[in-house]
């Protein structure tokens, strides 16, 4: 790893609320606005890391959650960290195991000291902290990590939503203690919390400023909310963050989603959706979803689609594909999640090439057309 550079963030164009921008670390930049493929065991599920890499992906991300379990972060830092664990010698960021374990683990119970849980994997208890959480993430060797916050799911009442964001922002003071000590060039992003207030969400963003964090996440949303729920927090808090520092909208999500959150100001974004979808037929293409499940695609010779650089949407036909899903065959989920990894780089390259040129609302409008127009069957 070269030491050409401390974390930082430039914003190089803007049009509108949209933003054009680059993460620098020292492990390499990341063009914003960015899609983080999840690799959540140290792997992008289905797909080589080179594969990954060359459709476009300066980032990844790995979950502290499942890494804590299985294989422990004492055994990758033992092993070399992160990146040469999984042979991916650019960014990696890692979440903070919170999300997880509100919706993963057993018998959590929450204290102001942290969480106490009971792994999905075999019921052994764990502890974890603001401070635990940090030295996982250390210990990993992520470039970008994340305060430990707590993670309300909605619908929830004021007072709850109000209970779990100050003490967030409590365990986000700690957390920044903590990751003092880490390597220069290392970043730890505080996570706007709030729920579907707007006031909680102004409250929970200024303290976060307050306590002065080198990025900013905007969490607790894509947890079932309605779209126009999720927009209008980010309408709320977007405006308020450090304009000079990059945003994070934390599992997002679906293309329309993505491309309504850039135009009002996120850089970057995860979501498991198309490694998911790859592995249940479905294909995420400009045309919309196609379901290779679908009988009628059982004898149509056309590719998904003839236009796209990807040889898995370019080359193969959807009968194959078809053929592949109905026999259960692992290379049906391989190809349509290197389609679908292929699709949201280029959504993203789209984004930042319409930010540039100062037309990113038409490419908004030609995004959300072309998925309402949906894919023409074959006659």
């Amino acid at each position: 790893m070269s030491e050409q550079s401390d974390f930082h963030y430039h914003l190089n164009a803007t049009d509108g609320a949209a933003r054009l921008g680059e993460v620098v670390t020292p492990r390499g930049t990341i063009r914003t606005p960015a899609f983080m493929p999840v690799g959540t065991a140290a792997t992008v599920k289905g797909m080589y890391p080179q594969q990954v890499r060359e459709l476009g992906a300066d980032i990844l991300l790995g979950n502290t959650y499942h890494l804590m379990l299985r294989p422990t972060a004492e055994r990758v830092a033992e092993l070399g960290g992160l990146h040469e664990f999984m042979r991916w010698p650019h960014p990696i960021l890692t979440d903070s195991g919170g999300f997880q374990i509100m919706s993963l683990a057993g018998l959590r119970k929450m204290s102001e000291k942290g969480v106490t849980f009971r792994s999905h994997i075999d019921g052994s208890y764990h502890e974890l902290s603001p401070e635990r959480s940090v030295e996982i993430q250390g210990l990993l060797g992520s470039d970008i990590q994340m305060q430990l916050d707590e993670c309300v799911r909605l619908p929830a009442t004021k007072d709850e939503i109000a209970r779990a964001l100050r003490l967030s922002l409590r365990w986000a003071e700690r957390s920044k203690k903590a990751f003092e000590s880490q390597p220069k060039g290392r970043a730890l992003f505080g996570i706007v919390q709030g729920g579907d207030d707007p006031q909680l969400r102004e409250e929970s963003a200024r303290g976060l400023i307050d306590i002065d964090f080198p990025g900013y996440s905007i969490g607790g949303l894509a947890v079932g909310e309605p779209q126009a729920v999720m927009l209008a927090m980010i309408e709320v808090v977007a405006p308020i963050l450090p304009t000079e520092k990059p945003r994070y909208l934390m599992g997002v999500g679906t293309p329309d989603d993505m491309i309504e959150a850039v135009a009002r100001g996120v850089d970057m974004f995860d979501c498991v959706m198309p490694t998911r979808a790859g592995r249940h037929a479905l294909a995420f293409t400009r045309f919309g979803k196609i379901n290779l499940k679908n009988a009628r695609h059982a004898n149509d010779p056309r590719p998904l689609d003839e236009a796209s650089d990807c040889p898995a949407a370019r080359d193969y036909s959807r009968a194959y594909l078809h053929h592949l899903i109905r026999c259960d065959e692992m290379l049906g989920s391989m190809l349509l999640t290197w389609v679908n990894l292929a699709y949201y780089q280029s959504l993203m390259a789209g984004a930042r090439a319409a930010i540039g040129e100062g037309r990113f609302e038409a490419y908004r409008v030609e995004v959300k057309e072309g998925w309402a127009r949906g894919d023409i069957p074959a006659r």
